[in-house]
């Protein structure tokens, strides 16, 4: 296994991650074109809807590395600076959602995020119960609303429940 003459299946590295303490897990990202689901789609345009039409708006923009498979849900784009957002439609895990989010902000040159959430019972729970959950996103939609709506940049990292 070390020397890689051989393959491992994903039952032995994760046995041997346990043996060192650690959780093994495995992540798929699509190979063939980005397929988004309807309620995702809907998200997004629910936010698209309420930006100044004069503003750049791109979906699944990849990040600016070769070879990286990752992708912004969507860009928001302005005279001299841009927004990543990213949809979700069902919060989970938001660890995981911080960990990724932060590591596409440093690697997908975007001065801002946008972490677009769907209004629903179960999500506004699941912040509810991780109040410290996106410590530096501004959580007044409606200021960052307007400023996207006058076609202006908001000026920080936002969570928006639409």
């Amino acid at each position: 296994m070390e020397t890689g003459s051989r393959r491992s299946t994903v039952q032995e590295l994760a046995a041997v991650g346990a043996a060192v303490g650690l959780d093994v897990r495995l992540r798929a990202y699509s190979a063939g074109d980005p397929v988004r689901d309807a309620g995702q789609l809907r998200l997004l345009e629910r936010l698209r809807s309420r930006v100044d039409q004069r503003l750049g708006w791109g979906t699944e923009v990849p990040l600016p590395i070769d070879g990286d498979r990752r992708a912004w849900d969507g860009v928001i784009r302005g005279a001299g600076w841009s927004i990543g957002v990213e949809a979700e439609t069902v919060l989970y895990d938001l660890q995981d959602v911080e960990r990724r989010i932060a590591l596409k902000q440093r690697d997908g040159s975007v001065d801002h995020v946008i972490m677009l959430v769907a209004d629903t019972r179960r999500n506004r729970r699941a912040l509810a119960a991780a109040s410290h959950a996106f410590a530096g996103f501004r959580r007044d939609a409606r200021t960052v609303l307007r400023a996207l709506a006058a076609g202006h940049d908001p000026g920080c990292s936002a969570l928006l429940v639409l």
